[in-house]
């Protein structure tokens, strides 16, 4: 009874097929938007997820000044190698506590030059980072103390530079600093905020600090802890450390701000999976214009079968057949859309993600969920023309022209 009835929905549909296709767009549209908007987002969300990892989950990033809502102080005094001292002196359970001061300056090999984001930092910067070296090696003491010119450099530093060609042991002009390049990065390609990280150069921090900058000030500093360390206890004892030092009385504001990273990785995706749930509403709307379509075109169908109808009626077809007749046809119409969305929206997807450079990551509740609201459309759509074909008096319809 089922096919059958299937069977005439889809013979019913396919004498008018140009009409039944441009009906079902609005639901090929919808189910694709919804699938596409809701992929893209899900693999930007993971990007960013991995991307913010990869700083650490046990990391700590201590800047001067604070920042936010009522709470700005941009003119605090920067932090110096005593303060960096006294973190690695004083607090426990730290692996690696990193200084870090930038600059950008144009960066020179033979004939090619380029403006490279220049670091001043030590050993503990490739821990804090979890960042190891492709080639060569990190600072050696003399490099670290003396202040001797020693570079590190990033692939795109490498690429930009010096070709394809190995690096290690080349010279290149940092400013008007002449520096010997005694390691390679790993590349790690872009961040989820749109930077090259590869384009960068490490330089031992006093190196940097008397020939670079002309100044001893640390922009940041990067704590990272061991495994197990609990992290708001460490937090409160660096916001401690600092207060004393910086002489910042009872009752008074800090001017410095301590930001734990899993904080940060946790509310930066909650934010991307709002937009993304966004955009899935936004695209959904479209299902809801599309099952309008179903409805108007039904209702055009009920007018122009109204004979048809009739003569059913008239030879004995209960109102329930009629009814299921036109329903059918408006759950067939859904579902083929539906299928048709989930293809164009998976390719969407795929075709967006690659353009993007994100992961595509494909929920199958969605999908489910995306056909299922679909043939909910055909259901709840179709069912008033069904309903109006159903309730047509025999009599009248046979009569109808």
């Amino acid at each position: 009874m089922l096919l059958e009835m299937l069977r005439l929905a889809v013979q019913a549909l396919g004498r008018n097929a140009l009409r039944s296709l441009l009906t079902v767009l609005g639901i090929v549209i919808g189910v694709g938007a919804v699938i596409a908007m809701v992929t893209i987002g899900n693999g930007a969300t993971a990007k960013v997820s991995a991307d913010l990892a990869k700083l650490g989950s046990n990391l700590l990033m201590v800047n001067p000044g604070q920042f936010g809502p009522g709470r700005v102080s941009s003119d605090a005094k920067p932090f110096n190698s005593r303060d960096i001292d006294a973190m690695k002196n004083q607090l426990s359970g730290v692996k690696a506590v990193a200084p870090l001061a930038q600059q950008s300056t144009t960066v020179v090999a033979a004939t090619e030059n380029r403006i490279v984001s220049i670091s001043g930092t030590d050993n503990d910067y490739f821990i804090a980072q979890d960042w190891a070296l492709d080639a060569g090696r990190t600072f050696v003491d003399g490099e670290i103390r003396g202040g001797r010119a020693a570079c590190i450099i990033g692939t795109t530093v490498r690429t930009k530079l010096f070709g394809g060609g190995n690096p290690i042991g080349r010279i290149i002009r940092v400013g008007k600093v002449s520096c010997e390049v005694t390691g390679l990065l790993e590349a790690k390609g872009q961040s989820s905020f749109g930077t090259d990280q590869d384009d960068t150069v490490l330089m031992p921090l006093r190196t940097f600090q008397r020939r670079i900058a002309g100044n001893t000030d640390i922009a940041r500093i990067m704590v990272s802890a061991n495994d197990g360390v609990d992290m708001a206890r460490l937090q409160a004892n660096i916001e401690a450390l600092l207060r004393e030092r910086r002489n910042i009385t009872s009752g008074k504001e800090d001017d410095f701000s301590v930001a734990d990273m899993k904080q940060i990785v946790q509310a930066t995706t909650g934010t991307a999976s709002i937009l993304t749930g966004l955009l899935g509403a936004v695209a959904a709307v479209s299902l809801i214009v599309g099952g309008i379509g179903i409805m108007n075109i039904m209702l055009v169908s009920v007018t122009e079968r109204t004979r048809e109808i009739g003569i059913r009626l008239a030879i004995g077809a209960l109102e329930r057949q009629v009814l299921a007749q036109f329903l059918a046809e408006g759950i067939v119409l859904s579902l083929f859309g539906g299928v048709i969305g989930i293809i164009l929206g998976l390719s969407l997807a795929l075709l967006g993600t690659t353009i993007l450079q994100v992961p595509f990551t494909v929920d199958p509740s969605i999908v489910l969920l995306a056909f299922t609201f679909s043939a909910l459309v055909g259901i709840v759509f179709g069912y008033f023309p069904a309903r109006q074909a159903a309730r047509l008096n025999p009599i009248e319809a046979l009569r109808h022209e």
